[in-house]
């Protein structure tokens, strides 16, 4: 009894300490976050299937940044949905208790700072985030699959374009953005899904020309490749993808990681851009659907 009497005479632990604690995890976690992302974007760089498998995260997580993209990918590449423990409880869920000590770490901008040039920096924080898959919810009821009809989709991809369509009776590639007349040429008769694959390369190549009527369809074709297999991916499409995903070696090989993260910005901004058409879109579409659905029962 002594034994145990003494055990419990213990003192708190100091406030500077807990805070000098919590500084270091932060810190370590940081640390952490920065080499992860750097040896994945080498990874990526250099590896074609790793490429793969970092645009099918940034197709599953298209307002994240690379940086974040890259430590999904080397941490959880099969995540789906992610969320800090709040997060989770607000959804009437909780963590496993087994997967609490295999958090997702990604970072988030901080405070600004003022450097000793007078220039503004940013601190970055690391959060914990843990993917649905690591929740007690069953995946009967993660809902995450959405389904889009084939006129639904191709209707929200031409929403709000930056240059108008055309449909031709023939064109070799399916379709083609013309620069000089901000027009992307559509080949008639083409299935649906042909339609959506070739569709989304041109409006890709019209975002990376932004009205310059000189655009070089060549500097940016892979990058539009990879814009269209984003897409598919995203909303339902089976993709062709890159022909060679090889082809990102040329584009990345002997960056320095801070340079390959730019390069993948730009894949990415495209395909954000155009996604965030389509999303305003199919909200659209989804708001008239229910108002006919609802004069229809007002009527019965």
């Amino acid at each position: 009894m002594e034994d145990l009497d003494a055990l419990l005479n213990t003192g708190a632990v100091p406030q500077d300490e807990r805070t000098a604690d919590f500084i270091a995890e932060s810190r370590a976690n940081r640390s952490f976050c920065y080499e992860t992302a750097e040896r994945g974007a080498l990874r990526v760089a250099e590896d074609p299937e790793a490429f793969k498998a970092y645009l099918d995260v940034q197709s599953r997580f298209l307002r994240y940044t690379p940086n974040n993209v890259l430590l999904i990918l080397e941490q959880k590449p099969e995540a789906r949905k992610l969320g800090n423990m709040a997060y989770w409880r607000d959804k009437n869920t909780f963590v496993k208790r087994a997967e609490r000590s295999r958090p997702v770490f990604l970072l988030e901008p901080g405070k600004e700072y003022r450097r000793e040039d007078n220039t503004i920096g940013q601190y970055y924080n690391a959060r914990k985030l843990y993917d649905i898959s690591q929740t007690t919810l069953a995946p009967s009821e993660w809902g995450l699959g959405k389904t889009y009809g084939d006129r639904q989709r191709i209707q929200a991809l031409i929403s709000r374009t930056p240059a108008a369509i055309h449909t031709v009776e023939k064109e070799p590639e399916g379709a083609v953005f013309v620069p000089k007349e901000h027009s992307i040429l559509v080949q008639k008769g083409m299935g649906a899904e042909a339609v959506f694959r070739c569709l989304s390369r041109e409006l890709a190549h019209a975002e990376f020309a932004n009205g310059e009527e000189g655009y070089d369809r060549e500097c940016c074709g892979f990058q539009a490749e990879c814009v269209s297999y984003i897409l598919c991916k995203r909303y339902g499409v089976e993709p062709e993808g890159p022909k060679d995903f090889g082809k990102a070696q040329a584009l990345l090989a002997g960056l320095s990681p801070q340079k390959i993260k730019q390069e993948l910005a730009v894949i990415r901004d495209a395909a954000g851009k155009i996604a965030e058409r389509m999303e305003k879109s199919l909200s659209e579409q989804k708001r008239r659907q229910k108002g006919q659905t609802d004069r229809q029962q007002e009527g019965r």
